[in-house]
């Protein structure tokens, strides 16, 4: 009679250690003690476990999907260069390949998703940064595990990989508030999305802790691109005739950009006249001027974190719907000014 086949599931029961773990150990991975490896060797080898060759492992493909609703967020930017180099790292790790597939939304997109279920690629990683609850019904039928990235939406039964916006966002306020600040702005996104949804969450969370009124009087609404920051803010400041807060919050660093230009513009000394903290430290907040305080967002983590996680479903099967959050760090910079 022919001795059924063990799988990875089962391997860990025995040895007292998670999926992840045992796969690690299989395919020689770090991040496992040599006596641990040694231990699901011998196991694996005693139950009769077949490993799937080189030549298999290589064949397998992680698709990456880029979705873009309007492509005003989602864009060429470093931010998502280092979230693609992270992930591309990891699957080279992991010994597979990946694939980028960029779908815009339009008459044809959904017929773009249909296709790809009939690739040979062993799952999708979806970038959700510009989506909505309704986009996700075009995924509904890939039949392949997925994982969703930089987003989160409490009602889809799905895995998610995100930022820590709440607790960024918060920091960034918080810091604003430490150097004496509390007539705070916001310069929020004309371009809604969750990151700035949950953003701007942590940005009232901060006020309201600290006994500070929010006050949407004190809110900016501008386009989410370099030049649309920086003319709507000039248009803000050339039509305002009330005192200006002494200091913002930007929802991303490219908001923070354009406003710093307007704000120089009009002779607003920054951070002197006014302080600003933006989000997701771009490189250039190391030479704007003045540097810019931000929010660090492990950008190469995060995309390693996300194909980890996508890794351990289609080796393991792990059912478990799961939201992993990538924590933050203020940087402080020259951009904020403690008042007295």
């Amino acid at each position: 009679m022919r001795k059924a086949k063990v799988n990875i599931q089962q391997i860990a029961e025995l040895a007292n250690v998670s999926p992840g773990t045992v796969s690690n150990a299989l395919n020689n991975r770090p991040g496992v003690s040599e006596e641990t490896k040694q231990k699901i060797l011998k196991l694996a080898e005693e139950l009769g476990y077949e490993k799937k060759s080189n030549t298999q492992s290589a064949a397998q493909g992680i698709r990456i999907i880029m979705y873009k609703r309007t492509g005003h967020i989602l864009s060429d930017t470093p931010f998502f260069a280092n979230l693609i180099e992270g992930m591309q790292k990891q699957c080279r790790a992991a010994n597979y390949e990946m694939v980028v597939t960029h779908i815009s939304k339009g008459e044809d997109s959904e017929q773009q998703i249909k296709d790809l279920k009939y690739d040979k690629t062993a799952g999708y990683l979806v970038l959700a940064t510009e989506m909505l609850d309704e986009d996700f019904m075009l995924f509904k039928d890939l039949g392949k595990p997925i994982v969703f990235m930089d987003s989160y939406f409490p009602r889809q039964p799905y895995n998610f990989v995100l930022i820590n916006n709440v607790d960024g966002a918060y920091q960034a306020t918080q810091h604003l508030i430490d150097n004496g600040h509390s007539k705070i702005g916001y310069l929020q996104s004309s371009v809604a999305i969750n990151n700035f949804h949950y953003r701007k969450q942590g940005f009232i969370d901060a006020l309201q802790d600290n006994n500070i009124p929010v006050n949407p009087d004190l809110w900016v609404s501008v386009r989410p691109t370099l030049d649309g920051a920086y003319q709507d803010t000039k248009e803000y400041l050339a039509k305002n005739n009330k005192p200006l807060p002494t200091a913002f919050f930007a929802d991303n660093d490219i908001i923070a950009f354009g406003a710093l230009s307007a704000f120089k513009e009009f002779g607003i000394n920054v951070p002197k006249d006014l302080s600003i903290v933006g989000f997701d430290d771009m490189p250039y907040c190391e030479i704007s001027d003045p540097k810019l305080s931000t929010i660090y967002v492990n950008k190469q983590q995060f995309g390693a974190a996300a194909v980890k996680r996508l890794i351990d479903i289609i080796e393991n099967h792990d059912t478990v719907k799961q939201k992993i959050e990538i924590n933050t760090e203020l940087v402080i910079r020259n951009s904020v000014y403690k008042l007295k």
